[in-house]
């Protein structure tokens, strides 16, 4: 035996010692890196699951059982400062010796307890465990002793993915195998939890037919599993809404028994992603889940070039939203690089790692480093966690316990995604969202995602001045009513697109459900009601343009060509930055619409425009009445902005400059400039403000997303921006004395006028905290 397996075998043997004796680590006995004395003594007062804020996994493999080095990996723990480590445990393999039947053991096992070795060091370094779980498939054996327990189509065959067998979420696979792992891991081994990587079953595009279900929704429903997708039948919407349900139960389903078995702090948490569209298409209910769940393990490991870092960064805002704000929320941040040829065992940049984290970190979640088997041969992706966790680690303070300062609501709905996105979410709904999302952090204005269904209560609580719609078309009726109240008292709306149009199935109304408050209305038989017309103008790319009013250009020094109009009036300030152009590109169609006496039509539609040949390029149709933006001040007080041209979604997919300047100048006249932060110099920068009230005091994070990897991953180095001027609105209890770096350490000089507290940032590399105080 060599000399290294022989290390092995006595570091396994002191494991196995360990493995009693960590029965006796209780919780209290954690320090968890929050001091001595009575700020330790507080935390500890806290359950576990708000004390662990920074975790890693190593994720096994099967030759892992063989070459895993323990004291390698604790000592990792250490130098990154985590408070908990995710283990793999069970479901399609299991690392432990289980005797659930058809639970197939790790291959080279060879009578180690790997799960139980690792477990027990956690326990004894005072870690948190998360027993991981994979719970939605199984192998031929296990397909061939229950074939009645898994997924099967149209035509009766089963579903496969990854070589192995889908399972049913309404078999005994769900019901009574996978608790039965849970109830053994607990009871053996006293994890603090369980998470899972993909607990769901079957997709939406992956319906299933066997027996199990088609007998439970013919006794809901007394009809069989609709055949194919339709999205006006009640029938099919009836299976959308089921299989929703279904996981919900689940999800309190596998929290009773490990919570059961494993004590009342013994939580299910299974694993949850970002993508409002992802989350859809597997029928997990953000809302309904994130009420439920004390802690969330949020699977969101990499960025997709549309989106961008910034993807990151509003994650924890829109979880914290419906799940409450002092929730922790730890994010697999893969150390490994991900392209669509997924390179598990190759280093990410770091570059690329340290924005994904710092963009997570300033937008609510907490670190969690990810790696893809024990025996690493890329030893780079090894260094890259340290300073990030142990910079998070020096700064939790300022990391957690904290609400956005904002007056900006930008309003989703998953019900949205679903009824009115359809089959195609990304046009009806991603893009307008990122669309938004781009221009409020390319125009450095704090925002705050808001539930449709949190209306009321996020508005109160955060004091918000503006809620935006972004083609928020399926609305209930009393969703409707919420927005109205917001309205009634005094707050402002900017709608776009076709909010408001459908009802909660996505069914066309006859007008606008906020029509009186937009003040437009559709005429009859317009096209917005058609929903393939809708579909086709979504995806639609052609060259249209929109009509700036009064038209400018007899005032501005070019060539005549005699039919310049004369200049009549002044231009409303939502087009201040436009005087030189009395057009802008568009790329989207528009019809009709009527407005409402008081209504303000600042741009109007210009009709397609031939492409080719060259000869035909010239407005044929040069002005139009039909508005692409309507502006109007209520009784209440409030500002209304109607947007029917689709410049959010533009901006997302053509990220013209012009687009994304006039949505910004949109959010600055409806909020009235009530916006509490101001950060001019040159650079995409994203800054994310939050108050803390114990003690009282602002932290404000802005992250340098300016590099020649911004719309294209990886990023392959970080390049420094500066300088930048400052103003923070200060509106707190007391006056502010101090302003800290965390990332320098410095305090700094400021000037205060009134509620505004100004200073100067003379270089930003990746990022910058202040703390105001």
């Amino acid at each position: 035996m060599s000399d290294a397996r022989s290390r092995d075998f006595s570091r396994r043997q002191f494991l196995q010692q360990l493995a009693g004796a960590a029965a006796l680590v209780t919780l209290a006995d954690w320090r968890l890196v929050a001091g001595e004395g009575t700020a330790g003594k507080a935390a500890v007062a806290q359950p576990w699951y708000q004390r662990a804020l920074r975790w890693g996994q190593t994720n096994l493999t099967e030759i892992d059982v063989e070459r895993f080095d323990t004291v390698w990996w604790r000592e990792h723990w250490r130098r990154t400062a985590v408070q908990g480590v995710v283990i793999n445990a069970g479901g399609i393999v299991a690392y432990y010796p289980t005797s659930v039947p058809l639970h197939r053991r790790a291959a080279h096992m060879n009578g180690r307890d790997l799960f139980g070795e690792l477990t027990a060091a956690a326990h004894a370094d005072g870690l948190a465990v998360f027993a991981r779980m994979d719970s939605n498939r199984a192998d031929a054996t296990f397909y061939q002793a229950h074939p009645d327990w898994f997924a099967r189509d149209a035509n009766g065959e089963p579903y496969r993915a990854t070589g192995l067998y889908v399972a049913c979420v309404n078999s005994p696979y769900y019901h009574e195998h996978i608790p039965a792992i849970l109830h053994e891991v607990a009871t053996r081994y006293r994890p603090e939890g369980f998470t899972d990587n993909n607990w769901n079953g079957p997709m939406r595009d992956q319906p299933c037919f066997c027996g199990n279900c088609e007998q439970l929704f013919r006794a809901r429903t007394g009809a069989a599993i609709p055949r194919q997708p339709d999205w006006n039948s009640p029938l099919y919407r009836e299976w959308i809404r089921w299989n929703y349900e279904r996981r919900t139960e689940i999800w309190e389903q596998f929290n009773h028994a490990t919570r059961q078995a494993g004590g009342p702090e013994c939580l299910w948490v299974g694993m949850m992603a970002g993508s409002q569209n992802w989350q859809a298409r597997v029928f997990r209910d953000d809302r309904e889940i994130y009420r439920r769940t004390e802690l969330v393990m949020l699977d969101d490991q990499r960025r997709f070039d549309p989106e961008g870092f910034q993807h990151n960064g509003e994650i924890g805002a829109r979880i914290r939203g419906v799940g409450g704000w002092d929730k922790v929320i730890p994010e697999s941040m893969a150390m490994y690089h991900l392209t669509e040829h997924n390179f598990r065992l190759a280093a990410k940049p770091e570059p690329e790692v340290r924005l994904w984290f710092l963009e997570g970190v300033a937008g609510g979640v907490q670190p969690w480093w990810h790696h893809v088997g024990s025996d690493q041969q890329d030893r780079r992706m090894l260094q890259t966690a340290e300073p990030l966790w142990q910079w998070h680690r020096r700064n939790e303070a300022y990391l957690v316990h904290r609400r956005p300062r904002v007056t900006v609501g930008l309003v989703w709905s998953q019900r949205n995604m679903d009824f009115f996105g359809r089959d195609d979410g990304g046009a009806h709904v991603d893009d307008p969202w990122n669309g938004w999302m781009q221009a409020l952090i390319r125009a450095r204005i704090p925002y705050v995602p808001v539930h449709v269904d949190d209306l009321d209560r996020e508005v109160g609580a955060l004091g918000l001045k503006l809620l935006i719609l972004p083609n928020l078309g399926a609305m209930s009726d009393p969703q409707v009513a919420a927005v109205r109240r917001f309205v009634a008292a005094g707050g402002n709306l900017l709608a776009t697109g076709l909010s408001s149009l459908s009802d909660e199935w996505g069914e066309a109304r006859d007008d606008f459900a906020l029509a009186d408050v937009l003040g437009v209305h559709l005429p009859p038989r317009h096209a917005f009601r058609d929903e393939p017309v809708r579909t086709r103008w979504a995806k639609r790319w052609t060259q249209t343009y929109l009509r700036l009013h009064p038209e400018l250009r007899a005032g501005i020094p070019g060539p005549r060509s005699g039919d310049e109009p004369e200049i009549a009036g002044e231009r409303h300030e939502v087009l201040r930055g436009f005087e030189q152009t009395d057009i802008l590109a568009f790329g989207g169609m528009l019809e009709p619409l009527a407005v409402e006496p008081g209504g303000v039509v600042p741009l109007t539609f210009v009709p397609a425009v031939p492409t080719s040949p060259v000869e035909s390029v010239w407005m044929h149709e040069p002005r139009t009445d039909i508005p692409g933006l309507v502006l109007r001040e209520n009784a209440a007080g409030g500002r209304i902005a109607y947007l029917p041209a689709d410049l959010d979604r533009r901006f997302a997919r053509e990220n013209l400059p012009d687009h994304g300047d006039l949505l910004a100048n949109l959010v600055r006249w409806t909020s009235r400039g009530d916006i509490p932060l101001k950060v001019e110099g040159a650079g995409l920068i994203h800054c994310h403000l939050y108050q803390q009230s114990a003690p009282d005091r602002l932290v404000l994070h802005l992250v340098n997303l300016t590099n020649a990897g911004t719309w294209r991953t990886p990023v392959h180095e970080l390049i420094a921006v500066g300088p930048f001027m400052v103003s923070v609105r200060f509106a707190t209890r007391s006056k502010p004395e101090n302003l800290v770096s965390l990332v320098s350490g410095e305090r700094r000089t400021f000037e205060q006028t009134g509620e505004w507290v100004k200073f100067e940032v003379t270089r930003i590399v990746d990022h910058e905290v202040f703390v105001i105080s």
